[in-house]
């Protein structure tokens, strides 16, 4: 069960925007990852709540910040409910997408999950709504994964296989890169790996 520590930043001016502190697993029905945000004054900022089904599916989505919360999961599309911590402006949104994005390092591992592009294929399409911190606003987009190469490296705690994503915005253009591992995102805009208790896991 992977646990660790992300550094988040604005990936244009590199200006700090906290850490997430998270742990993760892959189990027969799929694959969970919870996390606790902090601000960079070291004050919560919010939790991040993922699950998984078999095939890469949003089975459950609960995103929270100071003063949003979001629950969702693929349903029709995908389907959510927006509210403030006392329900009380409670919206329900839907969308013919395939999952969720946001900030977090836990939708890449997700997204990567539910695409499966094969080594040097076209790049695949794909669907996504997106939650960004603080408000947690929906917002649907279009986005393009291919996955460049594989290599695996020696570790101390045995092999380790580094996947290589391109990913491209349809509605900017533009065009990053994000490396994981398994279920462990190793670099990608925005987002450092920190710290990391134990091995990624690995999905069958």
């Amino acid at each position: 069960m992977p646990r660790g520590r992300y550094s988040l930043h604005d990936p244009h001016d590199r200006a700090p925007l906290g850490e997430e502190h998270f742990q993760c697993a892959t189990g027969p029905s799929g694959w969970r990852y919870v996390s606790q945000l902090t601000a960079p004054s070291g004050g919560r900022a919010g939790s991040v709540d993922l699950t998984l089904d078999g095939i890469g599916r949003p089975l459950r989505l609960e995103l929270a910040t100071p003063h949003w919360q979001v629950r969702g999961a693929a349903l029709d599309g995908v389907t959510w409910v927006r509210a403030d911590p006392a329900g009380e402006r409670a919206q329900e949104g839907n969308a013919p997408a395939h999952a969720f994005t946001g900030a977090s390092p836990a939708f890449l591992v997700a997204v990567a999950r539910l695409l499966r592009p094969a080594p040097g294929a076209p790049a695949t399409r794909v669907r996504l709504v997106a939650f960004a911190p603080p408000v947690l606003a929906p917002r649907t987009l279009d986005q393009a994964w291919a996955l460049v190469d594989s290599e695996t490296h020696a570790t101390d705690s045995g092999p380790l296989t580094v996947d290589h994503y391109r990913v491209d915005d349809l509605e900017t253009g533009e065009r990053h890169s994000v490396h994981i591992a398994g279920d462990v995102v190793l670099a990608a805009p925005g987002i450092e790996l920190e710290d990391l208790e134990s091995p990624p896991s690995t999905f069958d």
